[in-house]
């Protein structure tokens, strides 16, 4: 039996089913919609919806949604990124059609109440001044709003105080009808179903959609870089941030700098930052660093925390092993080695079968097709020494990267 099946319907939603042997389903709904498309003076109102979603439709109650699956043990969540808003679930195999009616009626019918957004925009405010009591969290959103400023991309999903406190129901429906599109709506299931099973519920809970295919206003991204910019907070610890917009999801050597960002300082405590700075300095308690990749462009970025006294020489450190990287191309026994780790976190990050059917549901808005896990190994396979050499010398040049820094007030 092959492993994926592909329905379409005539309004252009898609149904993709991952045919898995288990008792426990796993399913979401993603929109190609996040708060990138947002207008300024609405700021925020993409991740605004995504709460409001699960307060009332035209059938439900606030209460009978959340009950919907949770009465039979099964979880309903959403989250709202840049690109994308999702909704996913999982439940036991025989309530599938309880879940995809669940997705319908709050995607397409929600009634957002004045009451419940009120109710919301607070909570969301309360949301806002969390994160910003959290510098290691706020200096991220806040680096990304210098890289990309004057851009979709250059704004906290959270939004903005102001723009919150008078959003109202035009504004949400207004943002839907833009950007809910229905050909960039994908449904993906992950389960013991067959084709048949799936496309009759489809047919029966979202044929009668009406299609949406408003076109989207095409976005510039203006490069920003080569600056450092730093801000006293009242803090104890100083936090720092550097980086460089890179290309996007769709350039050939996307694999080669998601392999390159996962040497330098991803996953795990065997990364070049953990080992050159953390471990043998002990100076930073904190050092990663981060690829994010749109659809037209990538933010590839450097954090570490530590104490103040100490972030001259912490930020020393990670320039001299950013200019390692480009003066002293890796070994091929080092590329090899990195190879089978890059593979093997992959491999364990699939396990997670929630994570894997909105990756896969991801794949189907950005490519029109899976990219299974031997496609993605085929192309690790490929990359070459050259190939992280030349990304170094692009994308870690000084003269293209910024910085910010939250230093402890005087």
């Amino acid at each position: 039996m092959k492993e994926y099946s592909l329905i379409q319907l005539d309004n252009g939603i898609r149904i993709l089913l991952h045919y898995q042997n288990s008792t426990i389903t796993h399913s979401c709904m993603i929109v190609n919609a996040g708060s990138r498309y947002e207008d300024p003076g609405n700021f925020g109102v993409a991740h605004f919806i995504e709460h409001l979603l699960f307060k009332r439709t035209t059938r439900r109650s606030t209460n009978q949604i959340l009950n919907r699956l949770e009465e039979v043990g099964g979880d309903l969540n959403a989250y709202t990124t840049k690109e994308y808003t999702c909704i996913h679930a999982s439940f036991l195999k025989p309530h599938l059609e309880r879940a995809l009616d669940l997705f319908e009626d709050v995607l397409f019918h929600s009634t957002f109440p004045e009451n419940e957004m009120e109710k919301e925009k607070s909570v969301i405010l309360d949301e806002i001044a969390s994160y910003l009591d959290s510098p290691e969290e706020s200096i991220m959103d806040d680096f990304e709003d210098l890289l990309f400023k004057d851009s979709g991309l250059g704004h906290n999903i959270l939004g903005l105080e102001d723009d919150l406190n008078k959003m109202n129901r035009e504004a949400i429906n207004k943002f839907m009808l833009q950007n809910y599109n229905t050909n960039e709506i994908i449904v993906a299931i992950a389960g013991d179903y067959t084709e048949a099973q799936v496309k009759r519920l489809a047919d029966k809970i979202f044929a009668g959609i009406p299609a949406n295919n408003t076109a989207k206003v095409p976005q510039n991204v203006a490069w920003n870089g080569g600056f450092d910019t730093v801000v006293e907070k009242p803090i104890n610890q100083a936090h720092y941030m550097i980086g460089a917009q890179t290309f996007g999801i769709y350039d050939d050597q996307k694999t080669a700098m998601l392999l390159l960002n996962n040497m330098l300082g991803g996953i795990g405590m065997s990364s070049i930052l953990n080992l050159g700075i953390r471990e043998k300095y002990g100076i930073a308690y904190t050092i990663e660093s981060n690829l994010t990749l749109y659809s037209d462009t990538g933010s590839f970025s450097i954090y570490l925390g530590t104490d103040e006294e100490k972030l001259k020489k912490a930020i020393s450190l990670v320039h001299k092993e950013l200019n390692k990287l480009k003066e002293t191309p890796f070994s091929e026994t080092q590329l090899r080695k990195a190879k089978e780790k890059f593979k093997g976190q992959i491999a364990l990050a699939e396990e997670n079968r929630m994570s894997m059917i909105i990756a896969e549901a991801k794949n189907i808005i950005d490519y029109g097709r899976i990219m299974s896990l031997q496609d993605v190994f085929n192309k690790i396979d490929t990359i070459q020494v050259k190939e992280l050499s030349d990304l170094s010398n692009r994308f870690l040049d000084p003269k293209n990267l910024l910085s910010l820094a939250f230093v402890p007030e005087d």
